[in-house]
């Protein structure tokens, strides 16, 4: 048992590093161009990464004050809940902007032959709901304020700090019904419904692709247009396939951390925590290089360019 745990804190370290690294490339090479020059998709993107920074390296910070305080004692009820908040709210905005960018790569998807206007298309409109999600992301995670953790202090079998790493750690036995009500809606808003909503646009965009491939290009059109249009053509599908293969990466990842959270509980089994952390990471770490590579954002070219 004791070799399962030092794995799962081995992988815990690897994702760490690689999503730390994976997000900082990301946000830098899209920063390359200024932030004016950004396209309503880069915006996204560069909330994305900046989310996933925020969230891996607060659960590092998080992860080294906890074991201090096992040591010490030294973390106070309210520094506890400050990295509870931090921790939530990198991981809600993360979530936030993957729906936000597989809702816009289907509307950009679908509309492309007819040139109509996309309310997301628009880089006002973009920043503006950027924006949005992140005073959401804020809103849901405030009740960590609120909500008593005192059902959460009291006995744990695997981790004695003060500061349990689960905000939802709530004993069978003792489990605050003000604690219970918010993990189910947390997880019904926050997970589940991004999942269903990831699904659904996913299974939209395949059936776009499929209608897309039956098409011909008319025959008025030029040599040099139709040498464009297919380069530009080969670049959006390019793109829209990073972004299926996020979409995939995000469903399976955060599918499996449902199943951990409704069926087990953290008396079950040691080493609960490293896999919830495995799972809640997984996209996070993984996601900033699909999306960087499917949209050549990762090339020396692009991070090396001058500006």
């Amino acid at each position: 048992m004791a070799v399962f745990t030092i794995e799962l804190l081995t992988f815990r370290v690897f994702f760490s590093i690689v999503g730390v690294i994976g997000n900082t490339i990301l946000i830098l090479a899209l920063i390359q161009n200024r932030l004016s020059r950004l396209k309503s998709f880069e915006v996204f993107l560069l909330g994305l990464a900046v989310s996933n920074l925020e969230e891996i390296l607060i659960v590092d910070i998080y992860d080294i004050i906890t074991l201090l305080d096992e040591t010490e004692s030294s973390i106070s009820k309210w520094e506890c809940r400050t990295m509870k908040f931090l921790t939530m709210f990198g991981e809600i905005a993360s979530i936030s902007f993957t729906v936000l960018i597989s809702i816009f790569r289907y509307q950009k998807l679908r509309d492309a032959d007819k040139n109509l206007p996309i309310f997301l298309d628009n880089i006002r409109s973009a920043w503006l709901v950027s924006v949005f999600c992140v005073f959401i992301s804020l809103l849901i995670s405030i009740p960590t304020y609120i909500v008593d953790l005192d059902g959460h202090m009291e006995k744990d079998n695997h981790n004695s700090s003060k500061c349990p790493p689960d905000f939802f750690q709530c004993h069978k036995g003792n489990c605050p019904l003000l604690s219970r009500l918010y993990k189910y809606i947390f997880i019904l808003i926050c997970n589940l419904l991004p999942v269903l909503i990831v699904t659904f646009t996913g299974c939209l965009i395949i059936k776009v692709l499929l209608g897309q491939r039956n098409k011909v290009i008319p025959a008025e059109i030029g040599g040099s247009q139709i040498l464009a249009r297919k380069k530009s053509k080969d670049k959006m599908h390019r793109s829209t396939v990073s972004v299926l293969s996020a979409m995939a990466l995000f469903q399976a990842s955060w599918t499996a951390y449902l199943v951990l959270q409704l069926a087990f509980d953290a008396d079950d089994f040691y080493g609960y925590y490293e896999v919830e952390f495995c799972l809640a990471i997984l996209y996070t770490a993984i996601s900033p290089y699909v999306y960087g590579i499917g949209n050549n954002l990762f090339s020396f070219k692009t991070l090396f360019a001058k500006k």
